[in-house]
């Protein structure tokens, strides 16, 4: 990819996707990442999130269907599927597994900037005491040789919130439980008057 390159979560984006990782503590969970590049080339603004799965998140058929209805409703909007979130079923589990990367190769295929984002529990615990501004994930990029590789601000790709406050508003959804309103893409297939959009949920 070389050069500088920034990722920025909107706070929607963002606390959605921990919302749906809290809503299934007991499962691996996933989402894509919506957003395109800034007119500069040198940050990729993530403006929304759509949960996926919380079981059976390998699955192709239902992931193919997922992906493709996602991007037409986006497309419309001028918005592309720039990366994947994923969070691992054990809390202490940071290793980034071959399902991750092979959706996140997937999504690269059409987007070369793509992010994977990994969900940091042990980050995410500590959240109400330590009041850290940065974001509860670890963020993977492709390296020159386009293997997935976990880059931090020391390199030359940085992961950030658009809105310093977002883990401020985070902790307040949490203490509300706010997760248990968030449908994903299992949800809406189990039930169809279920939204994947989630439009309810920052109301």
């Amino acid at each position: 990819m070389g050069g500088e390159l920034r990722y920025e979560i909107g706070q929607n984006a963002y606390i959605k996707l921990v919302l749906h990782a809290l809503k299934h503590k007991a499962s691996a969970v996933n989402g894509v990442l919506l957003g395109r590049v800034s007119p500069t080339n040198d940050v990729v603004e993530i403006t929304d999130s759509v949960p996926l799965f919380h079981s059976h998140i390998g699955l192709l058929p239902q992931l193919e269907i997922s992906l493709i209805l996602i991007e037409e409703y986006y497309a419309a909007k001028g918005v592309n599927i720039v990366g994947y979130f994923h969070a691992n079923e054990r809390f202490d589990d940071l290793e980034l597994g071959g399902v991750a990367k092979n959706i996140g190769d997937h999504i690269a295929r059409y987007f070369p900037q793509a992010a994977i984002l990994l969900l940091d529990n042990k980050k995410l615990a500590a959240l109400e005491k330590v009041k850290d501004r940065s974001p509860v994930m670890q963020l993977y990029a492709k390296d020159a040789s386009k293997n997935w590789k976990l880059v931090g601000s020391d390199g030359g790709y940085l992961l950030i919130t658009k809105e310093p406050s977002a883990n401020v508003v985070l902790l307040d959804y949490i203490s509300t439980e706010k997760w248990q309103d968030v449908v994903d893409f299992d949800d809406h297939l189990d039930d169809i008057s279920k939204d994947w959009l989630n439009p309810e949920l920052f109301k």
